[in-house]
């Protein structure tokens, strides 16, 4: 099941899964609208799809300011999307997996939620807050069967980090204190991805999986 609030991407990715001998469904869902998740969820059902593996990767952060010019409407969105939109689907979702005996909540966090960057306060704060929701959820929902854990990627060339990459100066400095010496891509965190959703990550609960080049090091 593929969800986001565009279905023309989608539709694009779920070609790709059918194209590799499997079924995918899609559905535009709006994570900072509580009332959109509901409706999802209400779709898995009706559907009879059941939810193994759950993956929170919906995220925003429409603007980059300090925290003297940071307007609280912003803040209230990214929390909304960020954190709100987590805990609504994961709740849902792992009442499912707690009927069925278990299951394997992946979030979606970042590296900017354990070391902080100006301007990103906002940003840095909710994925800070995933981060600690992983844990709480881990210890509650770990004698269900269900394990709890998230990814922490540090740059990585999406369409909502472009204007990182493409800010020199800053992208200079990124570059310095990365071991690497350059930024991530997507493709670079599905092996965190499977680990967690398989059973080589059985004995994994609570973790937060840093995929950065080190640049937190």
């Amino acid at each position: 099941m593929l969800s986001s609030r565009k279905r023309e991407a989608l539709e694009g990715v779920a070609k790709e899964v059918e194209a590799l001998g499997r079924q995918a469904h899609v559905a535009t869902v709006n994570m900072s609208d509580g009332e959109s998740i509901a409706a999802l969820i209400s779709g898995l059902e009706q559907a009879a799809l059941v939810i193994d593996v759950l993956v929170n990767n919906a995220a925003t952060n429409p603007v980059m300011a300090g925290v003297l010019d940071l307007p609280a409407t912003a803040w209230r969105k990214v929390f909304e999307t960020n954190v709100t939109g987590v805990f609504l689907l994961s709740q849902a979702v792992a009442r499912g997996m707690v009927s069925r005996g278990g299951g394997s909540i992946i979030n979606i966090a970042s590296n900017g939620g354990i070391r902080a960057t100006p301007a990103l306060a906002a940003y840095g704060a909710s994925k800070a807050a995933v981060i600690h929701l992983t844990k709480t959820m881990a210890m509650e929902l770990g004698p269900r069967g269900i394990r709890v854990n998230a990814i922490a990627p540090g740059l990585i060339e999406t369409h909502m980090a472009r204007v990182l990459i493409d800010n020199k100066e800053g992208y200079e400095a990124y570059l310095k204190r990365n071991p690497l010496r350059r930024h991530g891509q997507p493709e670079e965190i599905v092996g965190a991805a499977l680990l967690f959703a398989s059973e080589a990550g059985s004995y994994a609960n609570g973790e937060v999986l840093v995929v950065d080049g080190g640049a937190t090091l």
